[in-house]
């Protein structure tokens, strides 16, 4: 089950003229209302956040990725989704009753060399699940984007540790509470250091990236689509 951020909020009434935004450098978007955010072909758009935060939920919703997918999902916009809890469920068929404590390494050395793999043989945009919460990932995943030729793009989801651990309970997969609070601090670390604690107070210049986009859950409801150029 996934954490309720794949249905629109019915409240707030929609401006007439839709919002799209390309973005360039770092935007903040929370408390911010878009219809629509646009990347060129090649992109890779990795979705970034605290266990919890909402980045599967955000695939399968833009992408059609559903969480019970076991390889990677071609959107019907020519996207290739990769996500680690697809990599966690082809394994699984593997490893079957065996506590996944003991094989959660093994999915993270998968996932990451699916994506390394991807990048170096496919074209087209590839949005990819990362917390991003460990420089090691980001620096690995930078190295192998611009290896490409590609650009590198950041949808940071920024919700308090309270809500996304809120997001955990409805998946149905609590993280560790000592792991959980090392990458809640990590990741307040690295919003920091963008200078984007608070909405408003983003800097300028996006970490190691073409872009990043600062986003919270309720914008995040009132995006409706994620597009591409054609390639």
């Amino acid at each position: 089950m996934t954490p309720p951020l794949d249905s629109p909020s019915p409240s707030a009434p929609r401006s007439a003229q839709p919002r799209i935004i390309t973005p360039v450098d770092l935007v903040d978007l929370r408390a911010a209302e878009v219809d629509e955010l646009h990347y060129p072909s090649a992109t890779v758009l990795v979705f970034a956040g605290v266990p919890g935060a909402g980045k599967s939920t955000a695939l399968h919703r833009f992408f059609g990725a559903g969480p019970d997918a076991d390889h990677p999902v071609r959107s019907a916009a020519g996207a290739l989704v990769l996500d680690s809890n697809h990599t966690r469920n082809r394994l699984r068929h593997r490893f079957g009753r065996t506590p996944y404590a003991l094989w959660r390494p093994l999915v993270h050395l998968a996932h990451y060399r699916a994506i390394r793999d991807t990048l170096r043989e496919t074209q087209g945009p590839v949005a990819i699940h990362d917390c991003a919460t460990f420089a090691w990932s980001r620096a690995l995943i930078t190295r192998w984007t611009r290896a490409g030729g590609r650009d590198l793009h950041l949808v940071l989801i920024d919700v308090p540790a309270t809500q996304a651990r809120v997001g955990q309970v409805t998946r149905g997969r609590l993280v560790n509470g000592v792991a959980f609070t090392a990458h809640v601090r990590r990741w307040e670390r690295m919003m920091r250091a963008l200078g984007a604690r608070e909405p408003g107070h983003a800097s300028t210049t996006a970490p190691a990236s073409a872009s990043a986009v600062i986003i919270d859950r309720p914008t995040l409801r009132t995006v409706s689509r994620i597009t591409f150029d054609a390639h």
